[in-house]
């Protein structure tokens, strides 16, 4: 996952990218980019680590300019090497840099079609520097000439999706021109649109992963970017849309309100906050039916994601709700951490138990999801330790049984503690003492219940049923390659040298 945002302003934008990377920095930890332009030129500043450590005071002085691009990045497929780190450039034609979230699935293909046809040369393994020559060859094809139109951007961006399969938002500004933001056909990966008036009469843009960082720097969100469209802002800061996918159908990403997102984020017209409440009603009401019997004595979240979810359920089994965690907040995501060893450790540093919340008591663990298990099960050991009689759990997600293929870095079926196993076997491995899993149809329904023009969802982690239809065990192998930790430190090796140049350009 990783987080986007572009702003066509008249407005120095260094300072507004920076505080809008910042409140995006829960979509990627592991690097973080911006460009800008100035006097035709790009200013760039990207490396690896958290957006507050890679940009200091000389490097924010010299991103000037009132138009730019950001990224926060963590690794879905490939290594952590700062050579991946975004925005992407390519200077022709005009120049063009790139930020986007997501994954193709098709990239390999598309890779060889840049070779092959256009003369493109690929230089990572990063499907993010594909789609950004993809753009620049359509755009390439559409005009000969300096002068560039919306019609041409459009045009382009039509081509994409005819070519491009998998989930991608994206957003690119052209030296000369402005700022193209687009998002695939089946608006896996959110995108939204904002403007405010600057202070000289004119309208500034901005487009962002999620509504909070449109907040964070003062921008109105005006709406979605929907599914196939496209938004084009010149340097004029004029405001073109066109709906350029011949069959858009949204199937918005449900794992976004389950985990992802902010809680104070609108994503497709839905508060994050109110469907992670409703996920608890849900929830509670089905804990409250099959579990009646249980003797609860005290509802305790694994922060954070799942507090909300689990005040509700405490609410609805009118049950004490309790902190029993605390989180050292300078501890990265588990589950998306290079290298087992290296989650299991990261763990009892991450939380620690408060004793007297688990003292004597039969307690109901919540938390958001269960992918590998490791958590769940070191966690379950810390309420043991912490004096916990029994540990319940529940996860507000179903069970995730399949890889994710569209930009969460979700492992391979043979580590994900569901596939192949049914809600017992997956409870004596965690080591719980009773296991519950919301229902598909309830988490949808949570989601659907704040916005019901949203009719599908992506959800291929619980059902393995691909919305692209392109995924199969070839490519799915062919994932798993990129995603094991060899193959990633492979990758930084062989990768270094465009770490020191790029250490040169600091």
């Amino acid at each position: 996952m990783c987080g986007i945002v572009g702003i066509q302003g008249t407005t120095p934008v260094n300072q507004a990218l920076y505080d809008a990377l910042t409140v995006l920095q829960h979509r990627g930890q592991d690097a973080a980019g911006i460009v800008t332009i100035s006097g035709n030129n790009f200013r760039q500043r990207k490396a690896n680590g958290l957006v507050r450590d890679v940009f200091e005071e000389r490097h924010m002085e010299r991103l000037i300019g009132n138009v730019g691009i950001g990224h926060v990045r963590y690794p879905t497929a490939g290594s952590s090497s700062v050579a991946q780190a975004q925005p992407f450039y390519v200077n022709s034609p005009f120049g063009i840099a790139l930020a986007h979230n997501g994954n193709l699935t098709n990239a390999a293909e598309l890779k060889e079609e840049q070779f092959r046809v256009a003369r493109r040369h690929i230089n990572t393994t990063s499907d993010s520097e594909v789609l950004i020559n993809v753009l620049a060859h359509e755009l390439d094809q559409q005009t000969q000439k300096l002068h560039l139109e919306p019609e041409h951007v459009f045009a382009a961006v039509a081509k994409i999706h005819e070519k491009v399969r998998g989930a991608y938002a994206a957003v690119a500004v052209i030296i000369g021109h402005g700022m193209v933001a687009f998002r695939d056909p089946n608006g896996i990966r959110p995108l939204v649109l904002g403007k405010r008036d600057a202070e000289d009469g004119s309208t500034e843009y901005m487009v962002a992963s999620e509504s909070v960082a449109l907040d964070a720097v003062g921008f109105e969100l005006v709406r979605d970017v929907a599914p196939g469209e496209a938004v084009y802002i010149t340097e004029q800061n004029e405001l073109f849309t066109e709906q350029c996918a011949a069959e858009p159908e949204h199937n918005s990403c449900i794992f976004e309100y389950v985990y992802f997102a902010r809680p104070d984020s609108f994503i497709d017209k839905v508060s994050v906050y109110a469907a992670r409440v409703r996920m608890g009603q849900k929830l509670g009401a089905k804990i409250a039916r099959e579990w009646e019997d249980l003797n609860i004595d005290v509802v305790i979240p694994i922060p954070e994601t799942s507090c909300d979810i689990a005040l509700e359920i405490a609410h609805n089994l009118q049950l004490p709700y309790r902190q029993g965690f605390v989180k050292n907040r300078y501890i990265g995501r588990t589950f998306i951490m290079p290298g087992q060893q290296q989650r299991r450790q990261s763990v009892r540093r991450k939380l620690n138990a408060i004793p007297s919340e688990f003292a004597g008591k039969n307690v109901l663990l919540v938390d958001d999801s269960i992918v590998r298990g490791t958590t769940s099960e070191q966690i379950i050991e810390m309420a043991r330790d912490a004096g916990a009689k029994k540990v319940y759990f529940a996860s507000a997600a179903p069970e995730i049984r399949f890889p994710n293929v569209y930009g969460i870095d979700m492992p391979s079926v043979n580590e994900l503690i569901a596939y192949g196993r049914e809600s017992d076997e997956i409870c004596k491995l965690i080591g719980a003492d009773g296991l519950i899993f919301q229902d598909l149809e309830d988490l949808e329904d949570a989601v659907r219940y704040f916005n019901p023009e949203l009719r599908r969802f992506e959800t291929s982690v619980f059902t393995g049923e691909y919305v692209t239809q392109d995924v199969n065990q070839e490519y799915l192998d062919a994932l798993n390659a990129l995603r094991n930790d060899t193959a990633k430190q492979q990758d930084c090796i062989d990768n270094s040298h465009l770490e020191i140049y790029n250490e040169g350009q600091s």
